[in-house]
């Protein structure tokens, strides 16, 4: 049992907009509880007009550390001091330590990616043929994570094309012997595109509130042996899942990633590993009770 709040409490947190839906509290505050720390996690809801005055706010008030979610992953990165070589590669932040004083931004979204896809497919991207659907802050991490994991072809499927060019162009000339494609996602999304990759990843919002991609059904998926991986997880099966599920594919929803890259911040903060699986155990408990 963690002690009670008092003045030598020491405070983490999470930047975001909106963070109503957010479960990064629930399950940083149980394992702090459980390895009696005295922190505590609290949500910090921070609109992008204001982020620069809430980063400097953050840092007067000598806050330990907070991760950083929809929609600054990309825009924090000129508020912080420093960046890890993961974020720097991404160009995403997810996670902020205060370091004496400066504020270092950590990238724990890709290394959290490859532990889930391990652990909830059994999959190793090693040789892999990937599609990502989406081309925003997550899509950054999923990219790197995958470049460094050894995938031989990334394909990046957006509706603005424009914008996946450009994700690819970030990291064509560092991994120079993978094999980048670009694609229309409303042309993509049929077998015979589909039947070519190994794991289709979604790093896009799409599934929330059961959303569902236009184009996307049966005929879709029919004869498709990749593995599905969706960064959704309320609901735990959103209707891409379903679909894959329904036609035989290996599928995983992103909680597994969420406790995975939890479990690394609070290293970073605390100098501390939480209790193994109590994280993911917290998260999984709180969506089925919704």
């Amino acid at each position: 049992m963690k002690p009670a709040i008092s003045g030598w409490t020491k405070v983490l947190g999470i930047i975001g907009s909106p963070l109503s839906h957010s479960l990064s509290p629930l399950m940083h505050n149980a394992a702090l509880d459980a390895l009696g720390l005295d922190y505590v996690y609290v949500p910090f809801p921070v609109s992008p007009d204001r982020l620069g005055e809430a980063i400097q706010g953050l840092k007067s008030l000598g806050i330990v550390g907070f991760n950083v979610t929809i929609p600054h992953k990309s825009a924090i990165i000129p508020y912080l001091d420093r960046l890890s070589p993961e974020a720097e590669l991404a160009g995403a932040v997810n996670t902020v330590n205060r370091e004496g004083d400066l504020l270092v931004g950590y990238n724990t979204d890709g290394a959290g990616l490859l532990v889930s896809l391990k652990e909830d497919l059994a999959f190793e991207p090693g040789g892999a043929k990937v599609l990502i659907l989406g081309a925003g802050g997550a899509a950054r991490g999923t990219l790197a994570a995958l470049g460094n994991g050894g995938a031989v072809s990334i394909t990046v499927a957006n509706r603005n094309r424009e914008k996946a060019n450009e994700l690819i162009g970030h990291f064509a000339g560092v991994f120079n012997k993978i094999e980048f494609h670009s694609i229309s996602l409303e042309v993509l999304l049929s077998a015979e595109h589909l039947q070519r990759f190994d794991l289709v990843i979604n790093t896009t919002s799409v599934g929330m509130n059961n959303t569902s991609f236009n184009g996307f059904s049966g005929s879709s998926i029919k004869g498709v042996s990749a593995s599905f991986y969706d960064m959704v997880y309320a609901p735990p099966i959103t209707p891409f899942l379903e679909l894959a599920r329904l036609h035989g594919c290996r599928t995983a929803n992103g909680l597994g990633m969420l406790a995975a890259q939890g479990e690394i911040a609070f290293s970073h903060w605390t100098g501390l590993a939480p209790p193994r699986g109590l994280m993911k155990s917290c998260l999984l408990t709180a969506v089925k009770g919704n």
